[in-house]
């Protein structure tokens, strides 16, 4: 589940709050031990994406950055280029 969770430090353009989002809910989902929270357990699952990626932006912000932005259509390329060569995935 985690294996989604990328980056989203330094890149220009800054990360969305999607991504923010979506990363927020990898790291409830993984925490929880479930994809899909039981009805009994919803609202505290719901709270605890919003509040996590609520600090994720606030730590996002925060941060100082010492090297220039990254592209994220570069970094794509790389990360597209490593999968094909390590055979996960076909050219």
């Amino acid at each position: 589940m985690c294996r989604n969770i990328h980056t989203l430090h330094n890149f220009e353009p800054a990360a969305t709050s999607d991504e923010v989002h979506a990363a927020a809910l990898q790291y409830v989902r993984k925490i929880a031990g479930t994809t899909k929270p039981s009805k009994a357990n919803q609202e505290v699952f719901d709270q605890a994406v919003a509040e996590i990626a609520h600090v994720t932006q606030h730590l996002l912000n925060d941060l100082v950055a010492v090297r220039p932005p990254k592209n994220r259509e570069e970094e794509a390329a790389k990360a597209r280029a490593r999968a094909v060569a390590s055979g996960r995935y076909a050219a």
